[in-house]
């Protein structure tokens, strides 16, 4: 007969295993804007798309999972922010509010919250929770920049699709993939110690 995992790995995203201060929870929000900021220096242009592939969207999900719903929501909203008031931290070092990709931040928001809530209910603990809950990050990106893009460029629904959305697919599995390897391989090693 097993029982359930006791002590903080119950309920607690990664970062909970640090010990709690204020102190703590401002360097994780900072750290987890500065990272997704880093992350999204990693950018590749798509040819016949304003769209270009980034390392920024793996981030914003990790963030979310290993921070938690509520400072993985701060963390990406201080990006964002800051992002829009002029931090040349967006993909290639852009900034401001004109860019046609600026919906895929605003998806990160949420999907941070969303990954993050799920996090804390043990949905990175395993290579399939994880997949499912990294493909769920994703969509809900898509959801609202692909749109965005429509609505910021004048493409229809349809060229929207194709140059924001198809050319990230593989992309995007291989970021969920790393993450399936990346996360419950941390929680075993926590389990180790």
């Amino acid at each position: 007969m097993s029982t359930a995992t006791a002590g903080p790995r119950s309920g607690a995203v990664l970062a909970d295993l640090l010990p709690a201060s204020r102190v703590r929870d401002v360097a994780l929000v900072l750290g987890g804007a500065a990272l997704t900021g880093l992350a999204a220096q990693l950018s590749v242009p798509v040819p016949g798309s304003p769209v270009p592939v980034t390392g920024q969207t793996f981030a914003a999900l990790l963030v979310g999972t290993t921070l938690g719903a509520g400072r993985g929501f701060l963390s990406l909203a201080l990006y964002a922010i800051a992002g829009m008031a002029g931090v040349p931290w967006f993909a290639g070092g852009g900034a401001g509010t004109a860019a046609p990709s600026l919906g895929y931040v605003f998806g990160m928001l949420l999907a941070a919250s969303v990954v993050g809530a799920l996090a804390r209910r043990g949905a990175d603990r395993s290579v399939l929770r994880t997949a499912g809950t990294m493909i769920l990050g994703e969509a809900i990106i898509y959801a609202i920049g692909v749109p965005y893009l429509a609505l910021a460029t004048g493409m229809s629904a349809t060229a929207a699709i194709a140059a924001g959305l198809t050319p990230f697919l593989i992309g995007d599995a291989l970021k969920a993939a790393l993450a399936m390897g990346l996360l419950p391989t941390a929680w075993k090693l926590v389990d180790k110690r």
